[in-house]
């Protein structure tokens, strides 16, 4: 038995419609390709790499502070080993991170 066309799925609006919202006229209006998914343009802000020094403090921080730190157990520093010199050495870890994200 033949299903009736007024009960089959299928398109709701008509073919062809209005030609307002396609074509040339609005690729003109809206500036992108009428026929195509929006994408995004690309940030500039992330084409450029970090300047040279970014890297060397960041390593240079880290690495100062695990010197401290390494030095603190040791009992090298003036005055032994105190918690002042612990907390010095993993603010300038912490210091080294923060650095870190800004590196591109």
């Amino acid at each position: 038995m033949a299903r009736r066309t007024k009960d089959a799925p299928g398109r709701v609006t008509p073919k062809g419609g209005s030609a307002k919202g396609r074509g040339a006229d609005a690729a003109a209006e809206t500036g992108r390709p009428a026929g195509g998914r929006y994408t995004a343009p690309a940030p500039h802000e992330w084409d450029v790499s970090s300047p040279w020094w970014v890297p060397v403090l960041m390593l240079a921080l880290f690495g100062i502070g695990v010197l401290g730190i390494v030095l603190n157990y040791l009992g090298v520093l003036p005055g032994g080993a105190s918690n002042v010199y612990l907390l010095t050495g993993l603010g300038l870890i912490v210091a080294g991170f923060i650095t870190a994200t800004q590196y591109r």
